[in-house]
């Protein structure tokens, strides 16, 4: 009769593991930046990496492959992986080193991780402060520039079968010039919704994140939510990045054999201009799909739409999880901004990845040929490699990147169609109408110190009148491509082409798990055809942070 109950309960226990469900790990290029290392190194085919954020579970099951022969790692390296294994200490099936000695006042802080943190077979728990200062100066503003962000971080599962996380935030923000200078062309705080007026000069906002995620079947994941999503493999992303606010969606995921398709629809704000007032909605549904060719070479492909309707109406026939939206969209009569692509990621001999993406929008074969700078001939390219170990030396990454969008990508009729939410583009954080190269180098000498430069080289086309409609050379996704100055001679730049150089250095050092002292230095300096829109700008600042990623405004 024992056995009989031990081979059920196993059974059971086997059941309910085949179907746990998990949190994902929070977008940071901090932590990502380790995931997509060791990912290279090995190869882990369960992690499709192109569609992020990623659940905890795959990252755990990474960090374990990691952590075999750990003795002949590098200390940087034992470091890195075992805060990936303490960092997901509930998914992983190996023994953690996070317990604490000594709990502050017994049951806070009894695993170095966690502030608090309730763990049983049925439910887990763990609650986070979440902490962000920074004081700064540049040279285009007067006084401190400085973040004050306190809140709250909270994530868990029930059951086995449901997670859920939830991040809450009061943020009270001087921004240095050129940030500013992008909230008064576009009303918006980057990243952010809605926001006030705070001091003089500064900006007061509230940031909410949180979703629920259900095991449907075994392969099937079901999350519904408000947060970001960032779709590829590269520093940016033309599919879909993180760059603006917070959006609330359904995300349905199948991973199977060597594919993960994923469904994501979201409800979109497309203008907040009136004040006190419902703002109008907007739609977008996406799928992509992941498949692993061979165990080091992933190709995606995607397609999206963006629509609005009357009274924020959604239309049903997008919800088929697997039907071409633009065949639905030519049988509605509708004209609805459909974006097609793909997207590739090639891993070579456990140090190099190659990867890139390229988006269409839309084009004529025919104008394309003429070379004659059509307006309609919208797409977009990336190319990209991260190079790790570099040179042999340990810890030494090495990544390059180039993107080229052409003039109108993105843009629409109106902004019930174009790729925006809450002013902010979905996809490059400059919009269209610019080629640029990137190089980043991360060098991390110390387990807990590292080091990281950023080089951005833009060539961008600005419009004379940043506000007017009427001046319109495809560079800002907010406006129509209705009031487009002319048909033909759209070429990246055209407007006032400006040619800006942006460079980030930054030192961090963590203190304890999840708790960062950076220095940062910016130089931002574009030249642009017209002296007016000239910048010169240094930015120096010193921050803390706790739980947080590090704010980021390169563009």
């Amino acid at each position: 009769m024992k056995k009989i109950y031990l081979l059920a309960l196993l059974t059971v226990s086997a059941f309910l593991q085949a179907y746990a469900q998990d949190a994902t790990v929070p977008l940071n290029e901090d932590v990502y930046r380790l995931i997509d290392r060791y990912h290279i190194k090995y190869n882990t085919e369960n992690l499709h990496t192109s569609f992020k954020p990623y659940g905890r579970a795959r990252v755990a099951t990474l960090a374990e492959t990691a952590q075999q022969n750990l003795d002949e790692k590098s200390p940087e390296d034992q470091y890195n992986i075992q805060y990936l294994i303490n960092d997901n200490w509930n998914y992983t099936r190996y023994d953690r080193d996070n317990l604490s000695r000594r709990p502050f006042l017994k049951y806070f802080y009894e695993n170095q991780t966690d502030f608090y943190h309730y763990e049983s077979p049925e439910f887990s728990l763990r609650v986070n402060p979440v902490i962000g200062l920074l004081a700064g100066e540049d040279n285009q503003t007067d006084g401190l520039r400085s973040i004050n962000s306190r809140g709250v971080q909270v994530e868990g599962t029930i059951d086995e079968r449901l997670g859920f996380y939830t991040f809450l935030a009061e943020n009270q923000v001087f921004f240095p010039g050129w940030v500013n200078n992008r909230i008064a062309r576009d009303t918006i705080v980057p990243h952010e919704a809605y926001w006030k007026p705070f001091k003089d000069g500064g900006y007061d906002f509230f940031s909410a994140r949180g979703y629920v995620n259900y095991a449907a079947t075994k392969h099937i994941s079901v999350m519904l939510g408000h947060d970001r999503h960032f779709i590829g493999n590269g520093f940016r992303s033309l599919i879909l990045s993180d760059y603006s606010a917070p959006y609330f969606f359904l995300k349905l995921q199948t991973q199977v054999w060597k594919l993960q398709y994923t469904n994501l629809f979201a409800e979109l704000t497309a203008d907040h201009e009136s004040r006190d007032q419902l703002y109008p909605k907007k739609y977008m549904a996406l799928h992509h799909l992941s498949v692993n060719l061979l165990p080091n070479l992933n190709v995606g492909v995607f397609e999206s739409t963006i629509f609005g309707r009357n009274y924020g109406r959604f239309e049903l026939q997008y919800l088929n999880p697997i039907i071409f939206y633009r065949a639905i969209e030519q049988a509605l009569g509708s004209e609805d901004n459909a974006i097609l692509g793909a997207d590739f990621k090639w891993n070579i001999y456990n140090r190099v990845q190659l990867y890139g993406q390229f988006v269409l929008d839309e084009f004529l074969l025919s104008e394309i040929k003429a070379g004659n700078g059509w307006w309609g001939n919208k797409y977009a390219l990336q190319g990209g490699a991260k190079y790790i170990d570099a040179f042999n030396v340990s810890n030494l990454d090495l990544q390059g990147e180039i993107n080229i969008v052409r003039p109108f990508t993105y843009q629409h009729e109106s902004a019930s169609t174009n790729f925006q939410h809450y002013q902010q583009p979905l996809a490059h954080p400059m919009g269209a109408n610019l080629a640029e190269a990137i190089a980043i180098v991360r060098y991390q000498p110390l387990p807990k110190l590292t080091l990281t430069a950023k080089a951005i080289a833009t060539r961008y086309g600005q419009d004379p009148e940043p506000r007017n409609n009427e001046s319109n050379f495809g560079g800002n996704v907010l406006k129509p491509y209705t009031t487009r100055n002319g048909e033909y001679g759209h070429n990246i730049g055209n407007g006032v082409k400006t040619d800006q150089l942006y460079g980030e250095a930054t030192l961090s050092y963590q203190l304890k798990y999840n708790m960062f002292i950076d220095a940062t230095q910016i130089v931002r300096n574009a030249k642009a055809e017209d002296p007016a829109f000239d910048h010169n700008t240094t930015f120096t600042a010193l921050s803390f942070r706790w739980n947080i990623p590090q704010r980021s405004h390169a563009f």
